[in-house]
């Protein structure tokens, strides 16, 4: 059960990410800047936590290249996709429309790669696919009935 408050960290910490994303853009006057000020942070939480507890537990060896090799691409996709947000709203997209498109379609993007990468055993339950029609049409009633800035 203590997963799920990991979880809802994220929904919430993702779910406010573009809206502060795109304000600081805006304050700042470049989106270069915002990327460097999001690639600080990162820095600060993705790369000093995990040293400092690791050192303290004494285990920053073990590393392995497969390990490795996945877990960084895994956070270079992390960082494009926020180079991505970044680059959307520097093309005129407003967080009320790009944070929708990105969280609609990002679930979709990831049951068929992990379906990809580890086959299902059975087939997928047809409401799989009714699913996926169901985030498209939410995704699109919540930009269509977003409220006015």
């Amino acid at each position: 059960m203590h997963w799920t408050l990991f979880v809802l960290g994220a929904v919430v910490s993702w779910g406010m990410y573009g809206p502060i994303l795109h304000k600081g853009q805006v304050q700042l006057g470049n989106p270069l800047r915002a990327l460097l000020c999001v690639g600080i942070a990162y820095f600060l939480i993705g790369v000093l936590v995990p040293v400092v507890t690791l050192s303290a537990q004494g285990g920053l060896g073990g590393f392995n290249s497969g390990g490795s090799l996945s877990a960084g691409l895994g956070g270079a996709l992390g960082a494009l996709g926020a180079v991505c947000i970044i680059w959307a709203f520097r093309s005129g997209g407003l967080p009320t429309y790009v944070m929708p498109l990105v969280f609609g379609g990002a679930p979709l993007v990831n049951v068929l790669f992990s379906m990809w990468l580890h086959p299902p055993k059975v087939a997928p339950n047809p409401l799989l696919y009714a699913g996926f029609l169901l985030v498209a049409l939410g995704a699109s009633l919540v930009l269509y009935f977003k409220p006015a800035a």
